[in-house]
Order: structure tokens, then C-alpha cells, then sequence
């Protein structure tokens, strides 16, 4: 009852240093907003990726609200995005008043499939929102042909793939725009947090000038992130198993808004929150540095605990992901396994029962978290029938740097016995 669980999306980086600077923070409230740490996090993002602009945001949202904004597009405009994503992927296009067009992907990569990527394509596309599903890099090449072929903008939503490659070049430079989130759970984390890169320098100036346009959130909403770390840290997941308190707490904490959730009920119906779209404050500037300065140390690890999934479950009766080595260098956000039922639930079930909670959201829906409504995210049933099928088989392991190796062999060992 009392050993600490394993999870793999609650706030799966924060080590004791990112716990400290928190901490700090809270009694430092001059260094919540305004702040010269905003500006260093976007030079360093700028030199890490060798790219001419970067503009932070308070969320992956606000940064592709932003961006939608700037390109000045007419109403109703298409923006092509794939199968087997998450809403808030989905919703600032709906904000923004365009229309989302599902593109199925393939199971081999999780990422858009360019052949239906090229039957969707109509004379009111515009834009190819291109996603790197768990840190995967999608098919570059071919997409970019079509992208040129049809006049489309290409876009890249990078949430979970700071780090990788194609073709030797970083993922986030290939698109005419890209953007970037650190939420809790991705390749490094503030809680919330957002960055649009940028060579265009036409563009750039537009993001620039919305960015200045776009408020600090509120001070509330900021100690709601700062808190966040601390509390997960200290009471929830040390007494998650103690008479079932830490999830009492985590919910109790989320209803009173002490501390956010990732996704909120109003945005799974459509609904923009009132703290959307916001620029990056200073405070989650300073948690966010202190993750990069870890970035390496964070992918190389992932790779790590991927190799000994990848060396144990092959051949054990579930299918992985078949990357091309040669053009990729993938970061494993997550390493996600397909299993040859719909049985996922069970799956699940059984880990819990070891103390093992595995349920990230990303499954039994095509657009996740589960109980998003498809239909106000304008998905038309059946219309990328393979993301549908990926949805009710996938189960995710964890890759993050508070999963140890011999966690991680444990966890293969529980699957394969299942």
C-alpha cells in the first residue's frame, strides 16, 4: 500500500532541482510575469535549432493560435490535419474559424499517411498541420512534395519532438512555421508552456507584433502552475496508495483550482478558456530553462528505456513501431505498443494492480483525451478508419527520466505475461 507508484504523464520530468526553483518561486512574485528569462529561453531555442525566430507563448495553443492568426487566411479556409490527435491540436483551428480536415495516418510511424494526405487536399486547403506523433518524425520528404505541388502552408506541431530528426535536419526547420509546447508531460516541461519558430521573416514580424498584442496570464494562473510540481510532488503521488488519498487529492486540488489540468472540460466540447491565448510568463520561462539545460540528458535516457522495450517485446506477439533508421532520430516521448486485440482496458487494469498507471489519455478515441466530443471537433466517423483502429489497440509505455531501468524490465516482464 505504501510503495510509490509509477505513472507515466504526471509530471513525469520534475526532478529535485526543477522542485526547488518552483519552490522559490512561489515567494518571488516579481519574477512571475515580466522578466529577462523569457527572452534567453527564446535565444536558446533560436541557437539549439539554428533558426533566425522564436516567439514563447504560455501553451502549444496560444503559439498555434498565433501563427493561424498571422497568415491572414480567409474563414472556412481547410487546415489538413491528422487521424489520432489531441484537441488541442484540433481546437485552435476551430478558434480560429477554419475548418479541420482529418487525415488518416499510418501504422508504421503514427504520423499522417501522404497518400490521404494528397485524396483530402481541395481547392479551400491551405495549410498541413504535420505532427511527429510521441517524438516519431513524420515522412518529411513526401509531404513537403505535396505541400509545394498544391501551394499548402506547411506547419509543424513539434509537441513532442524536441530533439529529433529527419534527414539529419531538427525537427521544427522544415516547416514554414513550427511550434513547440512544454505541458506537463512532453520532452521538457514548465507545466504550460509554448514557442513558434520561425525563418520567415515576413511572418516572424506579424508573431511578433500578435505576441506583444497578447496579455501575461493572470497571477492566479500562474502560481496554479508553479504550485502544480509541488503538490504532485510531495502529496499526491507519495499518497496515491495510501487508502486511495492521493487521488482524492489530486482531484480535490483540480476542482479548487490550486492546480491545473492539462485539458479542461470546455475545451473537450469546443470552448476556448479565458487563459488562452497568452504569452509565456516569466516564471515558467525559468522552469522551462532549467528543463533545457536537461534536453540531452532527457533523450538520451528515453532512448535507453526504449532499447531495452524494443529488445524485449520484439518478436513477443506486439507490434512496434518500424521506423526508418537511416532518415530518423527519434526521442520516444512514449514508446507505444499496438497490441492484436482491443483488450487495452484489461491491459491497463492488470498494471494498475501492480502499481502501474499507464492510462495517458492517448487511446479509444481519434481524438484524444477519450471523452473529447469528435463531432464539435468536426471529425467525420470513419473517415481515417486506421487512426481508428491504432486508438482502441494502443497502450503507451513510459520513457521519461524518473522511470528506471529496472522498472522498465519490470514492465515488459508484466506485458509479456499478460
Amino acid at each position: 500500500m505504501f510503495d510509490r507508484p509509477t505513472f507515466i504523464s504526471l509530471s513525469p520530468n520534475v526532478q529535485k532541482d526543477d522542485f526547488y526553483i518552483a519552490f522559490k518561486l512561489i515567494f518571488m512574485p516579481w519574477k512571475w510575469k515580466k522578466g529577462k528569462d523569457i527572452v534567453e529561453l527564446e535565444e536558446k531555442f533560436k541557437n539549439y535549432l539554428g533558426i533566425n525566430f522564436a516567439y514563447s507563448f504560455n501553451s502549444g495553443r496560444s503559439s498555434f493560435l498565433a501563427i493561424l492568426k498571422s497568415l491572414e487566411l480567409e474563414k472556412e479556409s481547410e487546415i489538413l490535419i491528422q487521424g489520432f490527435t489531441c484537441n488541442a491540436a484540433v481546437n485552435p483551428i476551430i478558434w480560429s474559424g477554419f475548418k479541420p480536415i482529418f487525415v488518416d495516418i499510418e501504422k508504421e510511424t503514427l504520423n499522417m499517411d501522404p497518400i490521404d494526405l494528397e485524396k483530402k487536399i481541395t481547392s479551400k486547403s491551405k495549410v498541413v498541420l504535420v505532427q511527429h506523433t510521441f517524438g516519431f518524425p513524420a515522412k518529411m520528404d513526401k509531404i513537403l512534395e505535396i505541400c509545394q505541388k498544391h501551394n499548402l502552408i506547411l506547419i509543424e506541431d513539434c509537441a513532442h519532438s524536441l530533439g529529433a530528426e529527419y534527414n539529419n535536419k531538427k525537427i521544427g526547420t522544415f516547416g514554414r512555421v513550427s511550434f513547440f509546447s512544454f505541458g506537463r508531460d512532453k520532452i521538457i516541461s514548465s507545466v504550460y508552456g509554448g514557442m513558434v519558430v520561425s525563418n520567415d521573416s515576413v511572418l516572424a514580424e506579424k508573431i511578433r507584433k500578435i505576441q506583444n498584442e497578447y496579455k501575461y496570464p493572470s497571477r492566479g494562473w500562474v502560481i496554479q502552475q508553479l504550485l502544480h510540481p509541488l503538490l504532485i510532488g510531495t502529496l499526491v503521488i507519495p499518497l496515491y496508495n495510501f487508502f486511495g488519498l492521493g487521488k482524492v487529492l489530486l482531484i480535490g486540488f483540480q476542482k479548487l483550482r490550486i492546480i491545473s489540468k492539462a485539458v479542461v472540460s470546455t475545451e473537450k466540447q469546443g470552448i476556448m478558456p479565458k487563459y488562452f491565448p497568452r504569452k509565456m510568463p516569466n516564471a515558467l520561462a525559468i522552469l522551462a530553462l532549467n528543463q533545457f539545460k536537461k534536453l540531452e540528458t532527457f533523450n538520451n535516457y528515453r532512448q535507453e528505456i526504449s532499447d531495452i522495450y524494443k529488445r524485449e517485446l520484439e518478436g513477443a506477439g506486439f507490434q512496434l513501431l518500424k521506423m526508418d533508421n537511416n532518415k530518423t532520430k527519434n526521442v520516444y516521448m512514449r514508446f507505444p505498443v499496438i497490441c492484436n486485440n482491443n483488450d487495452s482496458d484489461k491491459i491497463l487494469n492488470f498494471f494498475r494492480k501492480q502499481n502501474i498507471f499507464l492510462d495517458d489519455g492517448w487511446r479509444k478515441s481519434v481524438i484524444v483525451p477519450i471523452d473529447t466530443n469528435i463531432e464539435k471537433m468536426k471529425y467525420i466517423k470513419s473517415s481515417c478508419p486506421m487512426a481508428e483502429e491504432i486508438s482502441r489497440k494502443i497502450i503507451n509505455l513510459p520513457t521519461h527520466i524518473n522511470i528506471s531501468l529496472e522498472k522498465a524490465k519490470e514492465i515488459v516482464k508484466i506485458l509479456k505475461r499478460i
